[in-house]
């Protein structure tokens, strides 16, 4: 997230670095399985998580010792509170995705179904910003990666207010 960070905004702000740094702390004290299955068991897991990130990184931070005002917005950006209007927000978001995309994709790629799989991406691209998704097409991903997205965004309906996908050229 760091360095996807510094690579994505080279002079972001200290609370969007400390967000960047704490979005997953501790993440493995929270396991998925102690949720139920299904869409409403992940949704809750995320919001917990988002919490629980939120307040760990406050705890922290308050023992080195950051005000209340350093605290409340860090917290805000991993809450992602204000996603879409408040730029910070949506720049921690968009590099979460990007991470997703250039770190992450190729082992759901191994294990999910390439329906499923259509629609997790669409839900990715959809959470970006324009620049978010430009940040993702610079990367070298698998070359299905641009037909399963625009599959996910069709079935969305959002295809015609997204930039479609296209695969990175040339060697990756």
């Amino acid at each position: 997230m760091s360095a996807t960070l510094a690579r994505m905004s080279t002079e972001a702000p200290v609370h969007l670095r400390i967000a960047a740094r704490g979005q997953h702390i501790e993440r493995w004290t929270v396991h998925r399985n102690s949720y139920p299955a299904g869409r409403i068991g992940y949704l809750r897991w995320r919001r917990d998580l988002q919490d629980f990130h939120a307040n760990r990184i406050g705890e922290i931070m308050a023992i080195a010792g950051y005000d209340a005002a350093d605290i409340g917005r860090v917290r805000a950006l991993l809450r992602k509170e204000r996603l879409k209007s408040d730029a910070e927000v949506q720049m921690l978001e968009d590099v979460a995705c990007v991470v997703f995309l250039e770190h992450y994709l190729g082992g759901f790629m191994a294990k999910t179904d390439p329906e499923k799989l259509a629609g997790i991406l669409a839900k990715t691209w959809s959470k970006m910003s324009l620049f978010g998704r430009e940040q993702a097409l610079k990367l070298c991903l698998h070359p299905s990666v641009p037909a399963l997205l625009e599959r996910g965004l069709a079935r969305l309906k959002t295809s015609s207010q997204a930039p479609r996908a296209r695969a990175a050229s040339g060697d990756c």
